[in-house]
């Protein structure tokens, strides 16, 4: 039978002390950064466990934090949300333990009264869209993390990804690549992202000196369930047909480039010839498939999932005593840039014909 491999292994390993690799693997006490990562890398490397059973008995606690969502079977972001919060909770020391809604109100309340239960430490709850959120009031009783969403009197720690920084990417991009002409395609539905990416498109044109046209803001209105690049391509084609020729466009998400790239073939507009294309979310299925490639911003999933349960240990096992203050406002979560094939130095298009 194979040894376990214990703590003093770990350390011995590493080079520290036994109560280094605890503390790192804990998330407990003051060091240093690339020490608590160098510990963690080896404990991983090393196939250590902590004893799950005997620490949960030695702190009064279970060493489980729950994660519930509500769209974790149907939605591509969740496999990163998930690993991210994964990794995060064996770095120190909990088991995860997910259970997943489907946007049920009765079945995520039952979730979380079982996870409570099993008398679980903390709770992250996650969105998988950002928004505002009514939470449960059932999780006042257990310190909770809240990931893409935010409660309006903010109760309880929060991460969101950065709306306006995704806009001023995309847009900055388009502008540095020469484009003046740049249009918004967005949702109908008023949403943080809906709202935020707004400003922060028109806040990029205002710093480069380039007048906001809301005439070069397209809406197009997507019901939930319903196919949302059609109702892009519809809604694009309609402003294309209207005369107007943009250089460049900033699409909400993948799906809405998707419909872009149609409309335009409509009009045999050529990406990024004639129109340069920026959207978001990095949905691999779309943005690395269609072509030319698209480039996107990329949603920072893997790290809110991370730092959500890394905010959560930190308020079962605050590092330094006492109570972990709650941020007054949501964590804004940087976003970044993929570059693939859909953006080009502008150049004026001659118009051509709308295909029979």
């Amino acid at each position: 039978m194979a040894k376990r491999i214990g703590i003093s292994d770990v350390a011995l390993a590493a080079g520290v002390s036994a109560t280094t690799v605890s503390h790192a693997l804990s998330g407990q006490g003051q060091m240093n950064p690339q020490t608590r990562l160098r510990v963690e890398r080896i404990a991983t490397e090393l196939g250590y466990a902590p004893n799950r059973i005997a620490s949960a008995l030695r702190r009064q606690r279970s060493g489980i934090i729950g994660f519930v969502s509500d769209e974790i079977a149907t939605t591509p972001f969740a496999g990163q949300l998930v690993l991210g919060a994964q990794h995060a909770a064996a770095a120190r020391g909990f088991l995860l333990m997910v259970v997943n809604s489907n946007r049920d109100v009765l079945v995520e309340r039952s979730q979380i009264n079982a996870l409570l239960a099993q008398q679980v430490d903390a709770i992250v709850y996650a969105k998988m869209f950002h928004n505002e959120v009514d939470v449960p009031g059932i999780l006042h009783q257990v310190p909770t993390v809240l990931v893409d969403a935010y409660d309006r009197l903010a109760h309880f720690p929060a991460v969101v990804p950065d709306e306006e920084q995704i806009a001023e990417s995309a847009t900055e991009l388009l502008i540095a690549s020469g484009h003046r002409r740049i249009a918004h395609l967005t949702i109908e539905e008023d949403t943080p992202a809906k709202t935020g990416r707004l400003r922060g498109y028109r806040r990029s044109l205002e710093r480069a000196g380039i007048a906001f046209d809301p005439s070069l803001v397209v809406t197009a209105h997507v019901e939930r369930g319903a196919a949302a690049t059609g109702i892009a391509r519809v809604a694009f084609a309609s402003f294309l047909e209207s005369g107007k020729r943009p250089s460049g466009v900033f699409c909400f998400n993948d799906q809405f480039a998707m419909g872009v790239y149609q409309a335009a073939a409509l009009f045999d507009i050529r990406i990024p010839h004639d129109l340069s294309v920026v959207g978001v979310d990095n949905l691999e299925i779309i943005a690395a498939n269609i072509t030319p490639g698209l480039t996107t911003v990329a949603l920072p999933h893997y790290e809110m999932g991370r730092w959500a349960v890394e905010t959560a240990a930190g308020l079962v096992s605050p590092v330094s005593g006492g109570e972990t203050p709650v941020p007054p406002s949501p964590k804004r979560m940087s976003c970044y840039l993929v570059e693939r094939e859909s953006v080009a130095v502008h150049a004026p298009i001659v118009a051509r014909p709308r295909r029979a």
